[in-house]
Protein backbone atom coordinates (compact mmCIF):
# COMPACT_ATOMS: atom_id res chain seq x y z
CA UNK A 1 0.00 0.00 0.00
CA UNK A 2 1.44 3.56 -0.68
CA UNK A 3 0.34 6.79 1.45
CA UNK A 4 -0.17 10.18 0.02
CA UNK A 5 -0.52 12.76 2.69
CA UNK A 6 -1.28 16.59 2.59
CA UNK A 7 -3.54 19.30 3.67
CA UNK A 8 -0.44 20.59 6.20
CA UNK A 9 0.09 24.17 6.35
CA UNK A 10 0.82 27.05 8.29
CA UNK A 11 -1.79 28.64 10.28
CA UNK A 12 -2.61 30.90 13.52
CA UNK A 13 -3.65 29.54 16.79
CA UNK A 14 -7.39 28.63 16.36
CA UNK A 15 -7.55 28.02 12.85
CA UNK A 16 -8.29 25.02 10.50
CA UNK A 17 -7.08 22.32 8.57
CA UNK A 18 -7.75 19.21 7.02
CA UNK A 19 -5.96 16.46 6.34
CA UNK A 20 -5.84 13.79 3.57
CA UNK A 21 -4.40 10.65 3.08
CA UNK A 22 -4.82 8.39 -0.05
CA UNK A 23 -4.20 5.01 -0.47
CA UNK A 24 -3.11 3.07 -3.07
CA UNK A 25 -1.87 0.36 -4.61
CA UNK A 26 -2.98 -3.45 -2.27
CA UNK A 27 -6.41 -2.38 -0.85
CA UNK A 28 -6.42 -0.63 2.25
CA UNK A 29 -10.31 -1.15 2.55
CA UNK A 30 -10.65 -3.60 5.27
CA UNK A 31 -7.60 -2.45 7.25
CA UNK A 32 -8.00 0.46 10.33
CA UNK A 33 -6.00 3.29 9.34
CA UNK A 34 -4.79 6.16 11.75
CA UNK A 35 -2.92 9.65 11.57
CA UNK A 36 0.07 10.36 14.08
CA UNK A 37 2.43 12.90 14.41
CA UNK A 38 6.46 13.36 15.18
CA UNK A 39 7.06 16.69 16.90
CA UNK A 40 11.04 18.17 16.91
CA UNK A 41 13.05 16.35 20.02
CA UNK A 42 10.05 14.50 20.89
CA UNK A 43 8.68 10.74 19.82
CA UNK A 44 5.92 9.63 17.24
CA UNK A 45 2.46 9.94 18.96
CA UNK A 46 -0.89 8.37 17.98
CA UNK A 47 -3.47 11.19 17.17
CA UNK A 48 -6.26 9.17 16.07
CA UNK A 49 -7.35 5.95 14.51
CA UNK A 50 -10.79 4.66 12.48
CA UNK A 51 -11.64 1.15 11.91
CA UNK A 52 -12.09 -0.13 8.73
CA UNK A 53 -15.73 0.53 8.55
CA UNK A 54 -15.73 4.39 9.74
CA UNK A 55 -17.82 2.66 12.84
CA UNK A 56 -14.94 3.34 15.85
CA UNK A 57 -12.83 6.08 16.05
CA UNK A 58 -10.26 6.77 19.16
CA UNK A 59 -7.95 10.02 19.40
CA UNK A 60 -5.42 11.36 21.63
CA UNK A 61 -6.57 12.82 24.70
CA UNK A 62 -5.48 16.27 23.88
CA UNK A 63 -7.02 16.59 20.76
CA UNK A 64 -10.78 14.73 21.39
CA UNK A 65 -13.22 17.96 20.61
CA UNK A 66 -11.01 19.59 18.35
CA UNK A 67 -9.95 16.87 15.81
CA UNK A 68 -12.35 14.62 13.62
CA UNK A 69 -11.20 11.13 11.45
CA UNK A 70 -12.70 10.30 8.54
CA UNK A 71 -12.88 7.93 5.64
CA UNK A 72 -14.93 8.02 2.45
CA UNK A 73 -17.22 5.41 1.27
CA UNK A 74 -14.78 3.14 -0.73
CA UNK A 75 -12.52 2.99 2.57
CA UNK A 76 -8.94 4.18 0.63
CA UNK A 77 -8.91 7.88 1.53
CA UNK A 78 -9.09 9.19 5.52
CA UNK A 79 -9.36 12.74 6.48
CA UNK A 80 -8.45 14.60 9.69
CA UNK A 81 -10.24 17.64 10.42
CA UNK A 82 -8.55 19.82 12.65
CA UNK A 83 -9.75 22.81 14.35
CA UNK A 84 -9.05 25.51 17.33
CA UNK A 85 -5.78 24.56 16.56
CA UNK A 86 -2.98 25.21 18.91
CA UNK A 87 1.05 25.79 18.59
CA UNK A 88 1.57 22.30 20.42
CA UNK A 89 -0.05 20.51 17.62
CA UNK A 90 2.93 21.92 15.72
CA UNK A 91 4.45 18.26 14.23
CA UNK A 92 4.62 16.54 10.70
CA UNK A 93 1.47 14.54 10.65
CA UNK A 94 2.11 10.82 9.20
CA UNK A 95 -0.37 8.21 7.87
CA UNK A 96 -0.27 5.07 8.04
CA UNK A 97 -2.36 1.58 7.69
CA UNK A 98 -3.23 -0.44 10.38
CA UNK A 99 -2.71 -4.38 10.08
CA UNK A 100 -5.79 -4.32 12.02
CA UNK A 101 -9.29 -3.97 10.97
CA UNK A 102 -9.96 -1.77 14.06
CA UNK A 103 -7.21 0.37 14.66
CA UNK A 104 -5.30 0.83 17.97
CA UNK A 105 -2.43 3.08 19.34
CA UNK A 106 0.35 1.06 19.07
CA UNK A 107 2.80 2.66 16.18
CA UNK A 108 3.90 -1.46 16.29
CA UNK A 109 0.37 -2.25 14.65
CA UNK A 110 0.51 -0.05 11.40
CA UNK A 111 2.29 -1.91 8.23
CA UNK A 112 2.30 1.35 5.64
CA UNK A 113 3.36 4.72 6.13
CA UNK A 114 3.15 8.22 4.48
CA UNK A 115 5.83 10.55 3.87
CA UNK A 116 4.32 13.23 6.35
CA UNK A 117 2.50 16.61 6.17
CA UNK A 118 3.91 19.27 7.96
CA UNK A 119 1.56 21.34 10.11
CA UNK A 120 2.69 24.80 12.09
CA UNK A 121 0.94 26.68 14.41
CA UNK A 122 1.98 29.95 14.79
CA UNK A 123 0.73 31.76 18.40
Amino acid sequence: VQLQASGGGLVQAGGSLRLSCAASGRTSSNNGMGWFRQAPGKEREFVAGISWNGYYTNYLNSVKGRFTISRDRAATTIYLQMNNLKPEDTAVYYCAVSRRAVAGTGADEYTSWGQGTQVTVSS
